[in-house]
């Protein structure tokens, strides 16, 4: 049984993609900018703010820095007071974060959203859970890949590598555990595919949270 289970957040404890994709679009329409779908939305998260409003500029427009400022003050106000309205816990979250909590393995969650934000959706949706940390992107932990963050939550709880866990739904929460020295659980409910997923080595595939709960308690 694992002792640390470490969590990435969007597209893995929360079905967040519509607010994400309609706070972007809402931003991009205030500068008068094409929008896009929510699928096209799925590959452009994962990796922070900045290459999110990056990858949503149209070509010819990525290279403008004070159109690029614009977009991303506007969506980060925008989702700040919209970042609830669609998203939802994927099923069976809830009951396996009390799973955790009741057996005495510690869960955290380690995201490349903002941490005050990251903070806050957690309080938010999961208020009865207890998270030995919540680690979100901030001055002095650089963003997922790198393994800054998961290595911070496992020098807070004293847990060795080779009894934490880290799941996610992307090849960077992948490489992160690979670059942090922890096994990986890719899960399929999440923003990618089974072959993104096994194309960045992850030890453990699960489709659903029952399969998840069966590597964390094996």
């Amino acid at each position: 049984m694992k002792k640390l289970v470490l969590f990435d957040l969007d597209g893995t404890l929360i079905d967040s993609i519509d607010d994400l994709a309609d706070s972007t679009n809402y931003a991009l329409q205030q500068c008068g900018l094409p929008l896009h779908t929510v699928d096209e939305y799925k590959y452009f998260v994962g990796n922070s703010v900045d290459p999110l409003i990056q990858r949503a500029l149209p070509e010819g427009k990525k290279d403008d820095r004070e159109l690029f400022e614009r977009v991303k003050k506007i969506y980060l106000d925008r989702y700040a007071a919209h970042s609830k309205d669609k998203t939802k816990p994927y099923p069976g979250i809830d009951r396996l974060l009390c799973r955790c909590n009741e057996a005495g393995v510690l869960v955290a969650v380690v995201s490349n959203k903002p941490d005050h934000i990251t903070a806050d959706v957690v309080r938010y949706y999961f208020p009865q859970i207890r998270f030995a940390a919540t680690m979100g992107q901030k001055e002095g932990i650089p963003k997922k890949p790198d393994p800054a963050g998961v290595r911070e939550v496992l020098r807070l709880t004293g847990i060795a590598l080779e009894d934490a866990l880290y799941v996610g739904d992307t090849w960077v929460d992948m490489q992160t555990a690979q670059n942090s020295g922890v096994q990986s659980c890719g899960v399929l409910w999440g923003f990618r595919t089974r072959q993104e997923l096994e194309e960045n080595h992850a030890d453990f595939i699960a489709a659903d949270t029952e399969q998840l709960a069966e590597i964390i308690f094996q």
